[in-house]
């Protein structure tokens, strides 16, 4: 029988050390790597989740050899690449499963000068448009069009040559496609207001291991020089930082002692700072966090007195990933403050859920919601909900942990798609949290 739901006893407090596995949004890029090369790659710290199974899937699918040598560690081939399948309902099929599909567009046109791809899936958070990944393709010298009937784009090209190439907004998905697209064509490419999320920049250096030559990592300004070919090479994806916010938010919500190990604390960027001035303390042993149990936390305002915002935006900026986690935090905080999610418009629609558990929330429109912190004056109540997305399933969860009671989380195959094993490693930590 599927499981399809947690069935969580909340009101605990939780003790121990916990690591967070390999970043999700990076694994989904540089496992579309492999198609740029006839040699080896070989990827390790890979999350074992429902949506890099897919991609792994996918990549079998196009005739990739896949040898999982360890539990969290992969070899792929792309030496007999099998065009025909693009074709096949089978490809459509998996590639509208995951939002991650669209990154073997780049890799496929870069390499084999064409690739198509139906509509993809993922989240349901808003609109997810994909002319940046197109603008900045056919900048290369590629064509592009899009067959409405059934819901499938198509790009290919004779050659692609570089270009200076304004991408349209910052799209991490499409600065990735876009470079797929560049490190193997004729020329050089300047890609300007790029995305420079540690995930681009692990990307970046995957394929200058490779053989090709990008400089500008890290900043929004990359310049690459396209090469004849590439080769194989070793990788190590970073610690996913969204679990590591997840895990602060939950050992605040619960007031529990927590340790969270080979956090990759210098990829964080302003994560930790805004956790802080939501009045969590943290102490940085090496690469470690520790999370002291506190009775109370107090949410900081501005210099001037005026309300906290908490805000998202492109890297360096705060992760849009983790405003939900910052939202249920305030709710049991002391003080107010206003969450601001600007780049997706239904990422908010999960606090009715959490009115309901008993929380203080003005949902003002779409995008901003006004959370007026309980203080633990009044605990959240245990209420049967469903997940909606990978983010805020896992806010709910956490929600569920803090409340009194045993609340039920449905469609928990959501949360599944990006944190590996949960229940199992939060169980290990002193939750109740059984698969029914």
């Amino acid at each position: 029988m599927q499981t399809t739901s947690f069935q969580v006893t909340g009101g605990r407090s939780l003790s121990g050390e916990i690591t967070p596995k390999g970043a999700k949004n990076e694994a989904l890029q540089v496992l579309c790597a492999p198609l740029l090369t006839t040699e080896k790659v070989s990827i390790s710290n890979i999350p074992d989740i429902l949506d890099v199974r897919r991609q792994i899937e996918l990549l079998q699918g196009l005739g990739v050899t896949v040898e999982r040598t360890s539990h969290d560690t992969y070899t792929f081939q792309a030496d007999k690449v099998n065009m025909g399948f693009l074709d096949n309902k089978e490809f459509r099929r998996k590639a509208r499963s995951i939002r991650g599909s669209v990154m073997t567009m780049g890799a496929l046109l870069g390499r084999f000068g064409k690739a198509m791809l139906p509509q993809p899936g993922g989240d349901k958070i808003g609109r997810r448009r994909m002319d940046t990944h197109f603008l900045g393709l056919q900048k290369l010298g590629a064509e592009f069009r899009y067959e409405a009937d059934i819901r499938t784009y198509f790009i290919e090209a004779k050659e692609l040559r570089g270009a200076y190439i304004l991408m349209d907004e910052i799209s991490v998905t499409g600065t990735a496609n876009v470079i797929f697209g560049a490190v193997l064509a004729t020329g050089t490419t300047t890609i300007y207001n790029a995305a420079c999320e540690p995930y681009i920049q692990q990307l970046c250096k995957l394929l200058n291991r490779m053989g090709a030559k990008i400089s500008g990592t890290g900043s929004n300004l990359l310049t690459i020089e396209g090469v004849a070919s590439l080769g194989g090479a070793d990788h190590r994806c970073l610690p996913d930082m969204i679990e590591v916010g997840s895990f602060i938010g939950l050992a605040a919500m619960t007031q529990s002692d927590l340790t969270i190990k080979n956090a990759g604390v210098n990829e964080l960027g302003n994560i930790l700072p805004v956790f802080e001035r939501m009045g969590v303390d943290l102490e940085i042993n090496g690469d470690d966090i520790y999370v002291p149990a506190k009775e109370e936390y107090e949410i900081r305002g501005f210099i001037d007195g005026s309300i906290m915002t908490v805000y998202d935006a492109p890297w360096p900026g705060f992760t849009p990933d983790l405003l939900s986690i910052v939202l249920v935090m305030a709710t049991q905080a002391k003080g107010s403050v206003l969450i601001h999610q600007k780049m997706f418009e239904s990422r908010l629609f999960f606090v009715d859920k959490l009115i309901d558990m008993g929380a203080r929330i003005i949902l003002c429109d779409p995008h901003r919601a006004t959370v007026i912190g309980l203080n633990r004056e009044f605990p959240l109540r245990s209420i049967k909900m469903t997940s909606p997305d990978i983010r805020a399933g896992v806010a709910l969860l956490i929600a569920a942990l803090s409340a009194k009671g045993q609340s039920i989380i449905h469609n928990i195959q959501q949360i599944d798609r990006g944190y590996e094993r949960i229940d199992e490693r939060l169980n290990a930590l002193g939750t109740e949290i059984r698969r029914v």
